[in-house]
């Protein structure tokens, strides 16, 4: 038994470290020097001022140099501060304990209920489930909103819009859904929205009984632009683990427009060139290989609920 430990432990061990340095910052982008890495994997950057170190994600390369991305302030990041390869993509933690509880953009908790324990890790990068893998819509979802319910019946699996301009409701109308729906857990991810919102959605509009059965993600808009990004992937993530445990899924996106904001932001500071409406490339390959996760899997669902910003009014739009 010891010998096994000590061989685990040996085969974890790195004993030699290659560092890189951080030669300019431009903008949101840490140019560095090194480590040798991949694109998706995490690095740390030691703090000039004597801070923590700054996590950061690997985006890109400019001829020879590494371009990073932080996961928090930049404040600290000088050059020549030395660039620690993780070897690892970022991953969070699921389990039942996830339920009532309020978590970032990164997966850790913000409600001041302590740590949260769970043993099951999962990549925040996943692929979706094959075409033949999936179920076939049949059942229909009660949604609790007669309106819903009569006219445009919603079925399990499937994936819908809301599209709507800033301040008509979209987000009591996901409130709403989450205290009647028929679901066994609400997976929300509240992505972009100012601060002073969060809290009245979750005393107001969701409420303690709207909680209880619920995980709510919550990346604001004045973090940086590769956490809201996260959000939304951390969000489908623990959506994948409820639907993998049998359980049928309502995850709410609030709003998938804003994503889509933050991947042209990171887009556009790599050198990206801008497309319809400024957005890059990258955000029309992003977006499906996130909203084809949620849908019917073998044993449970995912019923995907999406609110899109219109920049014009009801009549100028959908």
């Amino acid at each position: 038994m010891h010998a096994h430990r000590l061989n685990q432990t040996v085969d974890n061990t790195d004993p030699i470290r290659i560092r890189g340095k951080v030669n300019q910052v431009v903008g949101l982008v840490i140019e560095s020097d090194g480590p040798p890495v991949s694109v998706g994997e995490l690095c740390t950057i030691t703090n000039a001022s004597g801070g923590p170190p700054v996590l950061a994600e690997v985006v890109g390369f400019r001829q020879s140099r590494v371009l990073l991305m932080p996961l928090g302030p930049m404040e600290g990041i000088a050059p020549g501060s030395k660039v620690t390869a993780r070897d690892k993509a970022f991953s969070i933690k699921c389990g039942d304990s996830l339920l009532g509880r309020v978590i970032d953009g990164l997966g850790e908790p913000i409600d001041r209920k302590g740590p949260i324990w769970a043993t099951d890790k999962r990549s925040v990068i996943a692929p979706p489930p094959g075409p033949l893998g999936r179920q076939r819509i049949s059942e229909p979802l009660s949604t609790g909103i007669r309106a819903i319910d009569g006219l445009i019946t919603c079925g399990k699996g499937q994936r819908a819009g809301i599209f709507a301009g800033s301040g008509v409701g979209k987000s009591v109308l996901l409130g709403t859904l989450a205290r009647n729906a028929e679901a066994d857990v609400n997976v929300i991810a509240l992505i972009g929205e100012r601060g002073r919102e969060v809290r009245d959605f979750i005393e107001r509009d969701l409420g303690p009984e709207g909680l209880a059965r619920s995980v709510i993600i919550v990346a604001t808009s004045d973090q940086p632009a590769l956490v809201r990004i996260k959000g939304a992937q951390v969000a489908t993530t623990i959506a994948e683990y409820f639907r993998d445990e049998g359980k049928n899924v309502m995850l709410m996106m609030d709003s998938v427009t804003r994503v889509a904001m933050a991947q042209r932001e990171v887009g556009l500071a790599i050198g990206e060139p801008p497309t319809t409406r400024g957005y890059t490339p990258s955000t029309f390959a992003m977006l499906p290989r996130l909203l084809e996760r949620a849908g019917m899997g073998e044993a449970g669902s995912i019923t995907g609920l999406y609110t899109v910003l219109v920049e014009g009014d009801d009549m100028d739009e959908p």
